[in-house]
């Protein structure tokens, strides 16, 4: 029997593991992809993720940025942070405008077939040397999703490299299904409070180095993370669900 959820939004750890969800990695089978190729799609099914798709051209990724920008100087003004900016589409219609964006669904209808919902948007914006870091960890694990078929678009504001803390993804890791992990303690300051340990069981991570304006699009069982920015630079990219 299906089951109801009885939370309002967003579930809390106990409710979500009462729930029968079965999060598994489902493979494209898409046959004729428009904007990726083939050989791209098979990638997705083997590694979990496909990275530096050019969605904007300089002067596109620069007015992204400036938006972005402002938006920060708000949303900090009225007392909140670089990571505060959640469901940002329903907010503002310019984020909305990026989740419909038909590029980037080309390239998720590409790996879902036609029949998709953009639900989730959130800026990840590290702050030159703030000093917090997102630990290992799966997409799945967050929401109360049943089977687990989203893709995470993460376009970057911002160049994005080893040196400012750009993501990095354990290639194939979205293979071994759901994923223990352990709930993050305040003092480590991760971001989203929850770490997969031992990720060296899985193989080996790879830097997602992007350039403004490019995108990546990964499996939300694979796993990836990030560090602690310390370098002078900003890292500001966008998810979208």
């Amino acid at each position: 029997m299906q089951q109801t959820p009885t939370f309002a939004i967003t579930p809390t750890e106990e409710e979500l593991a009462r729930l029968n969800r079965r999060l598994e990695f489902v493979p494209s089978t898409v046959k004729d992809p428009a904007a990726l190729s083939r050989e791209q799609v098979a990638a997705f099914n083997r590694d979990g993720f496909v990275k530096g798709l050019r969605i904007f051209d300089d002067a596109e990724a620069d007015a992204q940025r400036r938006w972005f920008d402002d938006l920060l100087a708000r949303v900090t003004a009225a007392g909140g942070d670089s990571y505060s900016i959640s469901t940002a589409h329903m907010k503002y219609g310019p984020v909305y405008d990026l989740l419909t964006h038909p590029r980037i669904v080309a390239y998720v209808t590409d790996l879902l077939g036609p029949n998709v919902i953009g639900w989730g948007s959130h800026y990840f914006c590290k702050m030159p040397r703030d000093g917090k870091s997102v630990s290992w960890h799966q997409d799945a694990s967050y929401w109360p999703l049943s089977p687990s078929k989203t893709i995470t678009v993460w376009l970057a504001i911002d160049d994005a490299d080893s040196k400012n803390a750009c993501m990095k993804f354990l290639p194939g890791s979205h293979l071994f299904g759901h994923l223990e992990y352990r709930e993050s303690t305040l003092d480590e300051g991760n971001v989203l409070g929850q770490t997969v340990e031992e990720i060296e069981r899985f193989g080996t991570p790879v830097d997602v180095e992007l350039k403004a304006g490019e995108i990546s699009l990964h499996s939300d069982l694979l796993l990836h993370g990030s560090g602690a920015n310390t370098s002078d630079r900003r890292r500001c990219g966008l998810t979208l669900r």
